[in-house]
């Protein structure tokens, strides 16, 4: 089974080679990392020869969320086995940035390779892991497999299997899938029902335990550039709403331009900062924003140095409009100054994104129907009153006017926010107890 699956990972790499190239010379992107990923080259500080003296701790995370989420646990980490080489993977372009820029205390920051037999191999042999964490679910035949064969254990932190996960799985041969499943050490899964997925999937029910979710234990972010020049600057240019919808994802642009419609009908001042979830959505959403007719600027274009004083003023008789965060890294902190708050990737079945960033400031998130990668938080925050779910733009607007007209209630919710945030934290204390047992004796789990 494992040749037959290496052959059609290979043929369907090939099949898409011709968009990846395009994709690539078009926006730069995909091509430059290409040897890195098929374990052909690797970063100087991955394979130095004096850094290598002992096997380090190899973590994974996915993109720009994963990254997020395993901040405290890669801090944490580093502290507790300070004699170990910390070493990040991410697989997009993204999340090596930000990896990049917020884990700067790790010695090294690499792609994850395909999963073919051979990159796989030859990245195992530059790493030289003596741990695998793997942020949330990723499964992939070859690496788990490659890894058993040498001997360093994998746990898998922050576990959580989608319903469309659960059905993709579903399909594999049962076999085959309980033989993949086997190979990893540890599921640390967020919910029960997380838990009771992964063992009907295959892995040893002994190998699975709750932990929660470690993305409760993101601190609120510090303030940055953006903050500092924007709260002033709203304050000079006359104050009004700022609305916020981050992690926006294509189909989802005029749901809430609709919605912004609605709420500067009874306050014009009103900003909206709108934050696309991947930057290659940044010159269509721009697009988008111009053709409903919306006065846009860019953050790209702020200078954030004085010469950008009172762009956001609105010109006399015109509504304020958008600004656009063409930018990595800069949403979270910007969540702090907000009135009303939209959580993207909910409005359109994408799966939704993370509630927890504005919720740590105090501030209730509204978000759409779609929230399957965040189905317990979600729940959990519209039992507590903490929440708003908004089915369409007319909702989302309705929504924001509600919170906007009734500050007592608004506040109210948003205490409730931070309070279920608080009530949350400490998994990634318990992740690192059953991490540090993996490290002392990872071959009585085999």
């Amino acid at each position: 089974m494992y040749f037959l699956y290496s052959v059609f990972t290979a043929i369907g790499l090939l099949l898409l080679a011709p968009y990846f190239l395009v994709r690539g010379l078009r926006r730069d992107k995909n091509l430059r990392n290409l040897p890195e990923r098929l374990g052909l080259r690797f970063p100087p500080e991955l394979v130095r020869a004096e850094a290598r003296s002992q096997e380090g701790i190899w973590l994974h995370a996915v993109s720009v969320g994963e990254v997020l989420a395993a901040l405290p646990l890669a801090r944490t980490l580093k502290e507790r086995f300070p004699e170990r080489r910390l070493m990040i993977s991410t697989t997009t372009e993204t999340g090596q940035a930000l990896a990049r820029e917020r884990m700067r205390f790790a010695d090294a920051v690499f792609y994850f390779p395909l999963d073919l037999p051979g990159a796989m191999r030859r990245t195992l042999h530059a790493v030289r892991p003596g741990l695998i964490v793997v942020v949330e679910t990723e499964i992939w035949p070859n690496f788990l497999r490659a890894a058993r064969q040498s001997g360093a254990p994998v746990a898998y932190v922050n576990g959580r299997i989608s319903d469309r996960s659960f059905r993709t799985f579903g399909w594999a041969v049962p076999s085959f899938r309980r033989r993949v499943f086997k190979d990893a050490s540890l599921y640390l899964m967020q919910s029960e029902e997380d838990a009771k997925r992964a063992v009907a999937l295959g892995a040893p029910r002994d190998r699975v335990v709750v932990s929660g979710n470690l993305k409760y234990d993101l601190s609120p972010a510090g303030g940055n550039a953006l903050v500092a020049w924007l709260e002033p600057e709203l304050e000079r240019s006359g104050r009004g709403p700022l609305l916020i919808a981050g992690s926006v994802v294509a189909g989802e642009e005029r749901g809430v331009l609709e919605a912004l419609a609605l709420v500067a009908e009874k306050w014009p001042e009103t900003l909206l900062l709108l934050a696309p979830r991947r930057p290659e959505r940044f010159e269509d959403a721009c697009g988008i924003i111009e053709q409903a007719g919306w006065r846009v600027v860019r953050r790209s274009a702020l200078s954030l140095d004085g010469a950008s004083e009172g762009i956001l003023r609105e010109a006399p008789g015109r509504r304020r409009g958008v600004l656009l965060l063409d930018s990595l890294g800069e949403l979270a902190a910007v969540y702090r100054l907000a009135d009303g708050v939209f959580v993207g990737g909910s409005l359109v079945p994408a799966g939704g994104h993370n509630p927890l960033e504005p919720a740590a400031f105090g501030k209730a998130p509204v978000f759409g129907p779609s929230m399957e990668n965040f189905r317990d938080i979600a729940a959990e925050f519209l039992r507590a009153g903490a929440a708003v779910e908004a089915r369409s733009g007319a909702e989302l607007g309705a929504a924001w006017i509600t919170l906007l007209e009734n500050n007592e209630r608004r506040e109210e919710m948003g205490r409730a926010a931070r309070a279920l945030v608080e009530r949350h934290r400490g998994a990634t204390a318990a992740t690192v107890e059953r991490l540090a047992e993996l490290l002392k004796a990872p071959q009585a789990v085999r």
